[in-house]
């Protein structure tokens, strides 16, 4: 029987972690293997984003898979090529170390050309993805949304500043208790203490828990 050294990575601490993504890459290796009388003589599990030229020196366990292959004239086994990269550069810089490397999902008999060209069609869709994930952020920017750690952060800031004004209103909104908001907000702007919506001043009320039954909504 035939023997290979098997490959495994997933891109994220967290994936590794739990063990998402290993067991289907293990389970499709295991069944071709057997399908097509091969022994698996070792395992290499890796969790790293390979992004980079340097990504063989940022991923010890693929070094070690192709060491382990060469000095025993063994090919290394992945299930899907993005397992080792969707980098033509990487992919071409790996062939060249005399190695070779058979896909599960494309089968054995593959040549090493035509996983160049799948290596091209992968790292297209990469940038083809990246490209979409950018035009959507810009189309959502460009709407007034906003995005990310600085959107979270912009949120307590207007919590903050919202239970601020609530309590400076308090004294003035527990006056004018018997009044609906919308008369509220004119007794308010009456007076020459500013200009507030009604709807601002009933969602005060609210939040202090001075809010009326049958109040303006």
């Amino acid at each position: 029987m035939s023997q290979i050294v098997a490959y495994y990575r997933v891109s994220t601490k967290k994936q590794g972690d739990s063990g998402l993504g290993l067991e289907a890459q293990r389970d499709a290796i295991t069944t071709f293997a057997k399908a097509e009388g091969y022994d698996l003589l070792s395992e290499f599990t890796e969790v790293e984003t390979g992004k980079g030229a340097d990504a063989l020196d940022k991923r010890p366990q693929l070094a070690a898979a192709m060491k382990l292959a060469k000095q025993h004239k063994l090919p290394v086994i992945v299930s899907k090529l993005d397992r080792l990269s969707r980098d033509v550069a990487f992919i071409s810089g790996l062939m060249a170390q005399k190695v070779p490397f058979i896909v599960t999902a494309l089968g054995k008999d593959v040549d090493p050309f035509v996983l160049h060209i799948y290596a091209a069609l992968a790292e297209q869709e990469r940038k083809l993805i990246s490209q979409r994930t950018k035009a959507g952020l810009a189309v959502a920017k460009a709407k007034g949304k906003v995005l990310g750690s600085y959107g979270k952060v912009l949120g307590k800031r207007k919590a903050a500043e919202a239970k601020a004004r609530d309590q400076k209103l308090k004294p003035l909104l527990l006056e004018l208790w018997h009044l609906s908001s919308r008369n509220a907000a004119a007794e308010i702007e009456r007076r020459g203490l500013g200009k507030l919506s009604y709807k601002t001043i009933t969602r005060a009320r609210a939040r202090l828990g001075l809010l009326k039954i049958g109040d303006v909504a």
